[in-house]
């Protein structure tokens, strides 16, 4: 007990010293100053001393150094794994370089025909410069090497379709195809006083009955304000005469002169009436002000359209007029007045003159039958005298007939106007042509006009010429 007492106090004096001192001394002293020296073993010196302070040592003091040769390896082996991801970083990039040079100048096909793994199939691509052709940069010779082959390097003969690639041509050579000029040299100069000119396109169905206009474009119109370029604001209004009162109407552009319009538009009009109707179309400028300003018309009789089986589509192109042209008949003009007496239920209509009527033989002699009809049913029926035309071949028949004619009936009336060639003997006589005043179930254009202007105005006179049709 004693002795371990006295190596306790030996070695917390050894510690105690933390400045390196000489320790014997004051292991000297601590042994003087326990026990008499007789009672105790005489301390060891030198090595022998070194060696059994280590082997009375406790388990414990031991710890200090285990932690410290434990801190040691790991810090070596967490050195060992950095050192190893770091080559295997620098490895793998030298691999992806490799490989893209690699598929550069490879093709890659997947999958393969094996179906285990994409195959590299590399093909070696010869190439070799054209010989310098051209003079712009001097006296420029052929070049002297034999290898090169220059049947290879000929340009080809132009063809008719634009190529998509350069590949074909020799270095510095133009293809003329692509440079061609495809404007039209009288769309260049354009003539004086022109006001524009439409494209459109006519293509009539008879299974269906409709009649398609197709706009395309409108080049030259001029702009409101002289001076200025672009300064329109165009749109198309389309009749089908003689109806003035019902159109179709395309899209309106902003600022420019040659609008592209791209539109179709449709007329339901029967077959046997395409004869009877001419297309009219009007390019009207609308400002910005809200007021709109014709620019110019454009009429094409549809008897002059060639239906066939209703696939083939008609291109035109024609120049725009400032008035409309007047539509004249082949068959003559008819004039007539109406008075309608609204107190009464009477309408007046006179026959007043023909002008222009196509007569077929040597005896030129008409007379004209007027048929009031209601829902298309005949009412009453009149006819003028037989007359012979002048000099100037005018017929003058100057015969006025009275219909009644109920302000509840209006509506559902119309009066038409057959004029006949009379024949001598008992032949039948030959029909010239016709036209029909009425309301908007059975007239159009000027018809509708004169009949709903005499309707409105009670007592009041009004005439017209009317183009006689089949």
């Amino acid at each position: 007990m004693e002795n371990q007492l006295w190596k306790r106090e030996l070695f917390t004096t050894w510690h105690k010293d933390q400045h390196g001192a000489n320790k014997w001394p004051i292991l000297r002293s601590a042994r003087s100053s326990a026990t008499p020296p007789g009672d105790y073993p005489a301390a060891p010196t030198g090595e022998t001393f070194k060696e059994y302070v280590v082997s009375e040592q406790t388990p414990g003091d031991y710890q200090g150094h285990d932690l410290l040769y434990v801190s040691l390896a790991v810090g070596a082996i967490l050195l060992l794994f950095g050192a190893a991801a770091a080559l295997a970083v620098i490895r793998r990039r030298r691999t992806k370089n490799a490989d893209e040079e690699h598929a550069a100048a490879s093709i890659l096909v997947y999958p393969s025909q094996q179906g285990t793994a994409p195959q590299f199939l590399t093909k070696e691509i010869h190439f070799s410069l054209p010989p310098l052709r051209s003079t712009s940069l001097g006296d420029l010779t052929e070049p002297d090497d034999s290898d090169v082959d220059t049947e290879s390097l000929l340009v080809p003969t132009v063809s008719n379709q634009r190529s998509n690639s350069f590949s074909c041509y020799g270095l510095g050579v133009i293809e003329p195809a692509l440079y061609k000029s495809t404007l039209d040299l009288d769309e260049i100069h354009w003539p004086e006083g022109h006001i524009g000119r439409i494209w459109f396109s006519l293509r009539y169905e008879p299974s269906t009955e409709k009649l398609l206009v197709s706009l395309l474009k409108a080049k030259n119109l001029p702009s409101r304000t002289l001076g200025t370029v672009n300064s329109c604001d165009p749109f198309v209004r389309l009749h089908l005469m003689p109806d003035e009162r019902r159109y179709l109407q395309s899209k309106q552009k902003k600022k420019t002169c040659n609008p592209y319009f791209d539109e179709t538009l449709v007329f339901q009009v029967s077959q046997r009436d395409m004869s009877d109707h001419i297309l009219k179309l009007t390019v009207i400028d609308g400002s910005r002000a809200k007021r709109r300003s014709e620019i110019g018309h454009v009429t094409f009789p549809l008897k002059e359209l060639e239906i066939g089986d209703g696939t083939e589509q008609q291109l035109f192109k024609l120049d725009l007029e400032k008035e409309p042209q007047e539509i004249k008949s082949n068959l003559g003009e008819l004039l007539v007045s109406l008075v309608y007496n609204e107190n009464l239920g009477r309408l007046t209509a006179t026959v007043i003159e023909a002008r222009g009527l196509k007569f077929q033989g040597d005896k030129h002699e008409a007379y004209v039958r007027l048929t009031l009809n209601q829902h298309y049913r005949s009412v009453k029926e009149k006819r003028t005298g037989i007359a012979r035309p002048s000099r100037d071949g005018a017929v003058t028949f100057t015969e006025g007939f009275n219909f009644k004619l109920a302000p509840s009936q209006v509506d559902i009336s119309s009066l038409a106007f057959h004029v006949f060639q009379a024949t001598s003997g008992y032949g039948r006589d030959k029909l010239i042509g016709k036209c029909v005043l009425g309301s908007y179930m059975f007239a159009r254009g000027k018809a509708l006009i004169q009949w709903n202007t005499a309707i409105a105005n009670p007592m009041e006179q009004n005439q017209q010429w009317h183009i006689l049709c089949e």
